[in-house]
C-alpha cells in the first residue's frame, strides 16, 4: 500500500543519511591520520574499506529502491535496475569479505593462541592487509561478474521464447545466480565465524586465568571491552547474512525481490560502525571533539 511505501521510504532515507554521515566520519578520520603522515594500523585501513564499502552498498540499495518504486513501468529504469544489482553485489560481497578478515586481523592480534600455524598466519596475514583488501574487493568483483552473466544467460533463453523487454526485472533472471550468490556468502561467513569464535573463547580463558591468580591490579575492563565488541559484531554480522540467505531463497521460490528486506539489512551496517566509534578511543575521540565543535557553533549562533 501507499502508507507501507511511504513508511519504507522514511526508513531508507534516516538510514542512508545516518550511514552517509557515519562512514564518512570514519573515512575521514582514518585518511586525515594518513595524509598527516600518523600511524596507521592494518584495522585502520580495512575499517576505513569497510566503510567505502558500506557507503557503496547504502547508495546502490537507496538508489534501486527509488527507481524501483516510482520508475518500474519505464523501460529505461528496468534497464538500469539490471546493472544496479551487480553492482549492489559487488559493494555488498566486498562489505562481507572485509568483515570476515577484519574478524581474522582482530582475532590474530589479540587472541593467545602459541601453535605454529596462529603464529605463522598472524605474521601473514597482518602483515599483508592491504593486499588482503585488494583480494577481496577482486573477489567481489568476480563473483558480481559472474552473476551478471548468468543473468545475461538467463535473459538470452527467454527472449527466445519471446519475452519481452518489459519483463526483465519480473522474469526471474537472476534465478540461475542463487546457488553461486548462496556459496559466495557462505565462506567468509564460515571463516568469520570461527575467528570470532576463538578469539572469544581466547579471551574468556585469558579472563578466567587473570581472576583466578587473585591479582586485584590487574584491570580487565579492556578484555570485557573487547568480548563486547566481538559479540555486538556476531549479532549485527549474523543478522545482515541472515537477510542474504533469505532474500535470494525467497526470490528463487517467489521471482520477488524483497526491496524491503534490503532497507531493514542496511540498518546493522550502521548500527556496528557506530558502535566501532564509540569502541574505538581514536574515533570516539575525534567525534567527542565533533560534537562539541557543532554545538558550540550552534550556542554561538544563539
Amino acid at each position: 500500500t501507499d502508507v507501507q511505501y511511504l513508511c519504507l521510504l522514511v526508513l531508507a532515507l534516516i538510514t542512508f543519511i545516518a550511514g552517509l554521515v557515519i562512514h564518512s566520519f570514519i573515512i575521514g578520520v582514518n585518511v586525515t591520520d594518513w595524509w598527516k603522515g600518523r600511524s596507521v594500523t592494518p584495522v585502520d585501513h580495512i575499517v576505513t574499506s569497510l566503510g567505502i564499502s558500506r557507503m557503496g552498498t547504502q547508495c546502490a540499495n537507496i538508489l534501486y529502491f527509488f527507481m524501483d518504486t516510482f520508475l518500474r513501468s519505464s523501460l529505461h529504469a528496468q534497464l538500469n535496475l539490471f546493472f544496479i544489482g551487480p553492482i549492489f553485489d559487488l559493494f555488498s560481497h566486498t562489505n562481507i569479505w572485509l568483515t570476515s578478515l577484519l574478524s581474522i586481523v582482530l582475532c590474530l592480534k589479540i587472541s593467545n593462541f602459541h601453535t605454529r600455524l596462529f603464529l605463522y598466519l598472524r605474521g601473514v596475514i597482518v602483515h599483508r592487509t592491504v593486499y588482503l583488501i585488494g583480494a577481496s574487493i577482486l573477489l567481489s568483483a568476480v563473483n558480481s561478474l559472474i552473476t551478471l552473466l548468468l543473468a545475461i544467460t538467463e535473459i538470452s533463453s527467454s527472449e527466445t521464447h519471446n519475452t519481452t523487454m518489459t519483463n526483465l526485472v519480473t522474469d526471474c533472471m537472476y534465478t540461475n545466480s542463487v546457488y553461486h550468490a548462496t556459496i559466495v556468502v557462505f565462506f567468509p561467513f564460515l571463516s568469520y565465524c570461527i575467528s570470532s569464535v576463538l578469539l572469544f573463547t581466547s579471551l574468556y580463558h585469558h579472563i578466567k586465568k587473570m581472576k583466578m591468580s587473585s591479582n586485584l591490579s590487574i584491570n580487565l575492563e579492556t578484555y570485557y571491552s573487547v568480548m563486547k565488541l566481538v559479540s555486538f559484531t556476531f549479532l549485527c554480522n549474523t543478522m545482515y547474512i541472515i537477510g542474504h540467505f533469505a532474500s535470494p531463497f525467497y526470490y528463487y521460490f517467489h521471482c520477488v525481490i524483497l526491496i524491503w528486506l534490503h532497507v531493514v539489512m542496511e540498518f546493522f551496517p550502521v548500527l556496528h560502525s557506530s558502535y566501532l566509534i564509540y569502541r574505538t578511543t581514536k574515533l570516539r575521540s575525534q567525534m567527542s571533539k565533533v560534537l562539541q565543535s557543532v554545538t558550540d557553533f550552534l550556542f554561538q549562533r544563539k
